[in-house]
């Protein structure tokens, strides 16, 4: 197993950490070289097995797949299954709109396609980094509680009366945001940058990411549902965005 590439020297800045999981791939170590000889520190393994241990002291994990098209698919939800607080990323050689919509439902925060070049791939994980360590400042350590729910930021988990949620590391950022917003309607956008990173644009036309925020809020009402049939503390203002029921005489307790 390759060990991270650490930077230089004590000065520089410290080098963002990607475990790469390389599921069928063959490249030679080029994609490892690349992003190290650019600043990275690249943690490389071969396939899912290991993965939770792996990246524990990561940054961001990167699914490499080179196989037939539903083969990310499949890793990034047991990548989920594991519980991993950690953003990630698919690399693909599939181009194909569906596949792309589909690795973001089940909890890809980026889908770049293989054919872009190491340079955007880099950028666009800068991006992701950056907007993972912004969602992390507001939190404190200590556990959350809005009525019946409660936020663990510390390992990134939401619990209904005590039953784990299962929320993807995107679904989780929402309800973060929503909730420790309660009583206030948060943007489509607003919602969106949250769930993936600023600036970021996937769907149909300029306005396509509000379709993306209503299956995702439709997600994860479905999940809360499963649990509580009566769930109803999302609220949805029609054109402009949505709002986490505030708790009458209820607020945020640490």
């Amino acid at each position: 197993m390759e060990q991270p590439t650490l930077p230089a020297s004590v000065g520089e800045p410290v080098a963002i950490r990607v475990l790469l999981i390389q599921n069928g791939v063959t490249d030679r170590g080029f994609l490892t070289d690349k992003l190290s000889k650019l600043g990275f520190a690249v943690r490389k393994i071969a396939s899912l097995p290991g993965a939770l241990d792996a990246a524990r002291d990561v940054d961001v994990i990167v699914l490499h797949c080179d196989r037939a098209k539903n083969s990310g698919i499949d890793l990034l939800v047991k990548l989920q299954h594991q519980g991993l607080n950690v953003p990630v990323v698919l690399l693909t050689g599939v181009a194909a709109p569906a596949h792309e919509c589909l690795a973001l439902d089940k909890g890809a925060i980026d889908v770049i396609l293989k054919s872009r070049g190491p340079e955007v791939l880099v950028r666009r994980l800068k991006s992701v980094v950056k907007a993972s360590i912004r969602a992390d400042q507001p939190r404190s350590d200590g556990s959350m509680i809005c009525g019946k729910l409660l936020l663990r930021p510390e390992v990134g988990r939401a619990y209904w009366e005590d039953a784990d949620l299962d929320l993807t590391l995107g679904e989780y950022n929402i309800v973060h945001l929503l909730a420790s917003n309660a009583g206030r309607y948060m943007t489509y956008r607003a919602i969106y940058d949250r769930l993936h990173y600023e600036g970021f644009i996937a769907g149909s036309g300029p306005g396509g990411y509000r379709t993306n925020v209503r299956s995702v809020i439709k997600r994860i009402r479905n999940k809360l549902r499963d649990f509580d049939p009566t769930f109803d503390e999302i609220e949805n203002f029609a054109g402009f965005g949505y709002c986490w029921k505030k708790p009458a005489g209820i607020d945020w307790w640490p």
